[in-house]
């Protein structure tokens, strides 16, 4: 396989073929990341991106799912993002299962019928970082969506049949505006209602413009207990007809799992028995990205 620079998944994708179509990311802005510093975004060339589905054909036959990278793959047009799942259909059959990331300015720029196309062809999951619901958090870490716009794209992939996770970042709003940024992830999460939600706890990356306020003092990183602190408080302001919300990342001090809505109280309950000192945390050195 053809792979450049760096390669990201979400966990989830962790056992599924990674075919890399895009290199870096088609925002590349957002203050806390560093995954794409210095990569300029680009779409691969078809014919390498052919070899590769061609390699995976021969020596990837056990694998049921596909995740296409990298930052957006969902940015392709359409007009050769077709080719390339009409590619996989064909060499890959045994492929249940097709994934990739999208943003609220792909997710924009594909029609009605362009979205169930890709249903059609086997994108059956799309992963949107929305990161917080609090429109003054979004603007200042570059985001590039407020909070109206993100239920509007949440939604709209929704009603394609394209499956939904939304991520969040736990501790991203700094320690004045904690329980505001739990408070209105979970109206932006309720509008959505997506099928997963996976929240990641904060970890600051040198050289990202997050990591240099925190240096110069203009970010407070949050403690362990305020970070479940948040994560309590924006599970009980989310309302989900249904779905999972995760919290079980290598970053986070609490795994959790919760089928939504069944399970919310008792999360509610684990969380507060952590904070108790009744649940043990994952140690510092454990945790990772």
């Amino acid at each position: 396989m053809h792979y450049e620079g760096n390669i990201i998944r979400p966990p989830s994708e962790a056992d599924s073929i990674l075919l890399q179509v895009t290199v870096g990311c088609s925002h590349n802005k957002c203050t806390f990341c560093g995954t794409y510093t210095g990569e300029r975004f680009k779409i691969k060339k078809d014919s390498v991106i052919f070899e590769d589905i061609d390699y995976a054909a021969k020596y990837c036959t056990h694998q049921t799912r596909l995740f296409i990278c990298d930052g957006d793959a969902l940015i392709i047009p359409q007009k050769r993002l077709v080719p390339i799942l009409e590619r996989i259909n064909k060499k890959l059959p045994w492929v249940k299962r097709i994934g990739l990331y999208a943003n609220t300015k792909s997710i924009k720029m594909k029609t009605k019928d362009q979205l169930e196309q890709l249903k059609d062809l086997g994108v059956k999951i799309a992963y949107m970082g929305l990161e917080t619901g609090d429109d003054i958090t979004l603007e200042k870490i570059k985001k590039g969506a407020d909070s109206s716009r993100m239920i509007e794209m949440g939604k709209k992939i929704r009603k394609s049949g394209i499956k939904l996770s939304v991520t969040v970042l736990i501790g991203i709003a700094g320690r004045k505006r904690s329980l505001i940024h739990a408070e209105e992830t979970g109206r932006v999460l309720s509008a959505i209602d997506p099928e997963y939600v996976g929240a990641l706890s904060l970890m600051l990356i040198p050289g990202t413009k997050l990591y240099k306020e925190y240096e110069n003092g203009n970010f407070d990183l949050i403690t362990p207990d305020e970070m479940l602190r948040e994560l309590g408080a924006m599970i009980a302001a989310t309302n989900m007809s249904s779905g999972l919300f995760h919290a079980n990342h290598a970053s986070n001090y609490l795994p959790i799992r919760a089928k939504m809505p069944d399970d919310k109280e008792t999360t509610l309950a684990l969380i507060a028995n952590a904070l108790e000192g009744k649940v043990s945390l994952k140690p510092e050195f454990m945790r990772a990205l």
